[in-house]
């Protein structure tokens, strides 16, 4: 078997997984818990759907979109990382990509940086 088309399912199989989880997680907090916190839970809907996005693009090896959905994700990773630390209260409850993803391992900083790699290596090949 490929080594390459291996990593490249075992990352679609990530990025399938934090799609489902975000997508969850974001309705819920959508529906009961809104006026809580709308920045996080906002940017928790926009998350969701850039995982949806990436999965999908990067199943179907739509290069230019799985592109631009990975770099769309670590900069959102980046921003409100950044806005979650400088401006806590916008964050009651953790969002997907607050604290650049600490309350889920880092992965959200972490999983763009290597699918970047990833469709790097794949449009050299």
């Amino acid at each position: 078997m490929n080594r390459e088309l291996g990593v490249g399912r075992l990352l679609i199989a990530v990025y399938g997984v934090f799609a489902i989880s975000a997508s969850a997680r974001a309705l819920y907090q959508l529906l009961t818990e809104f006026n809580q916190a709308p920045v996080a839970y906002s940017l928790s809907l926009l998350a969701a759907f850039i995982y949806v996005l990436a999965t999908v693009a990067l199943a179907k090896q739509w290069s230019k979109i799985s592109l631009y959905a990975v770099l769309f994700e670590l900069l959102g990773v980046l921003i409100v990382g950044t806005l979650s630390l400088v401006v806590p209260e916008f964050f009651a409850h953790p969002s997907v990509w607050s604290g650049f993803g600490q309350g889920y391992g880092f992965v959200p900083l972490v999983l763009p940086v290597l699918g970047l790699l990833w469709l790097k290596r794949r449009s050299r090949a």
